[in-house]
């Protein structure tokens, strides 16, 4: 997938999701988009990596510490 398909997707969503606010204003977008993917993102890089956490944070181009912290933010580890 190529990131432009990437792009595309997040485009797609975010335009069906002002569609369905219905006009209402939406509040936060930015911090919204940014936690709707984030979870995911790290979920799925964990799966490639074996749960590696070094070498997600690699991937991720994070500091192995930043990482750690997202991971205990979303309750990804304990």
């Amino acid at each position: 997938m190529s990131k432009k398909l990437i792009e595309d997707c997040v485009r797609s969503s975010m335009e069906a999701y002002l569609r369905d606010l219905q006009g209402a204003e939406p509040d936060r977008m930015y911090d919204m988009l940014l936690n709707a993917m984030e979870k995911p993102l790290l979920e799925t890089v964990l799966r490639h990596t074996d749960n590696n956490q070094s070498r997600a944070a690699q991937w991720l181009g994070l500091n192995r510490n930043t990482l750690r912290k997202k991971l205990l933010e979303h309750k990804l580890v304990k």
